[in-house]
């Protein structure tokens, strides 16, 4: 029988162990049941959180910088360098990880910091950016980032328009040609999981706002005040999908900075080098924290599973909880689903053991695919 080779590609588990600390347990626990068995890690991530840390797994160098938070405190953000390719994560500098617990700025929050790290990624000589947007504290439109790269947004008085979202209701003036010149240079991609417009019903403060702490009256100041936003900059581009990622960061990626949409965990499997290490396995595990309905629309483990289906490597997935029933599974390329929730179902003791628990999966997929 031919020796099997395993590639373990799978995205954090969300609020427990990042993507390489599942690659690290899953790969421990199918060695205590095949002690010899040929194991590859590729931790992945679809552009949101973690992104940055998944390319320095895959060898990037990990730069930081000091940058300005989503609510205007100095942050500490990272990027990710290899050769001329930058990876930027927009949570590292305008994440919901940077807000204290319990507070939250939905009118006021800001993405200049963003702005800068994309500098700093200019800085130290990138010509391709991977823009990964996800995780976000703000829903500004990308202004603050725009104004970070030296753009102007100004009210009738000539002044600058206040922080975030809420500030662009006063925006009679945009000002880009102050922009950064090496932005037209540079290839960026903007990388999301995400493919909602700007504004209505499917926008960035309908469908996001809440969780960044917005009431029902802030929605509807902030998906006004972008409406008016767009009506300065381009109405076009503000229907283009991925413009309301990120509190619609990716409009003002798509708008001003020439940026070009792809789904992330597409982006990230090429630039992570996935298609060779596809090549030399036999068994693919991936997954993520919950397997639901989100996954199969552009959430990494379906990704993977697509891509390795296209290269007929069986595929099997790693979870906290299952919320999808076997043929959905099937129909993502998923030949089965092993989750921690079936091994304990409470779920905050699974989150706090999801480590241990997860090496307990990882022999039964052994001994179900390996032995």
């Amino acid at each position: 029988m031919e020796t099997a080779r395993v590639l373990v590609a799978a995205d954090k588990f969300k609020g427990s162990l990042t993507a390489v600390q599942v690659a690290k347990r899953v790969t421990a626990g199918l060695r205590r049941v095949v002690p010899g068995v040929r194991v590859e890690t590729l931790p992945v991530a679809d552009g949101g959180d973690g992104t940055v840390s998944a390319a320095v797994a895959a060898g990037f160098e990990r730069h930081e910088a000091r940058v300005t938070g989503p609510l205007g405190d100095p942050v500490t953000a990272a990027y990710a360098l290899r050769d001329t390719t930058a990876v930027v994560e927009m949570a590292e500098a305008s994440g919901l990880q940077h807000l204290p617990a319990g507070v939250f700025a939905p009118l006021t929050a800001t993405t200049y910091g963003s702005g800068e790290l994309l500098a700093a990624a200019l800085d130290a000589g990138a010509r391709t950016i991977v823009f990964g947007v996800g995780g976000s504290a703000t829903t500004d439109g990308g202004a603050g980032m725009l104004a970070a790269l030296g753009a102007r947004f100004l009210d009738a008085d000539g002044k600058p328009v206040g922080p975030g979202g809420g500030g662009l209701a006063d925006l009679a003036e945009a000002d880009l040609s102050g922009l950064d010149p090496r932005m037209s240079d540079v290839d960026l991609i903007l990388a999301s999981d995400v493919d909602n417009p700007l504004t209505g019903p499917k926008g960035a403060p309908e469908v996001y706002g809440r969780q960044k702490g917005a009431t029902e009256e802030d929605i509807a100041t902030l998906d006004a005040a972008l409406a008016h936003y767009a009506s300065v900059l381009g109405p076009d581009q503000a229907r283009l999908p991925g413009a309301g990622a990120a509190g619609g960061i990716g409009y003002g990626a798509l708008v001003a900075l020439g940026a070009r949409f792809r789904p992330g965990i597409e982006v990230m499997l090429d630039v992570l080098g996935f298609a060779p290490a596809l090549a030399r396995a036999t068994l693919v595990i991936t997954g993520e924290g919950s397997l639901d309905e989100q996954t199969l629309h552009g959430k990494a483990p379906a990704g993977v599973a697509a891509a390795a289906r296209a290269a007929g490597i069986e595929v099997v997935a790693v979870c906290g909880r299952l919320a999808l029933p076997p043929e959905a599974l099937a129909g993502a390329g998923i030949s089965r689903a092993y989750a921690l929730a079936d091994l304990e179902p409470d779920p905050a003791i699974s989150m706090a053991q999801a480590g241990p628990l997860l090496e307990r999966a990882s022999e039964a997929i052994a001994r179900d695919f390996l032995l």
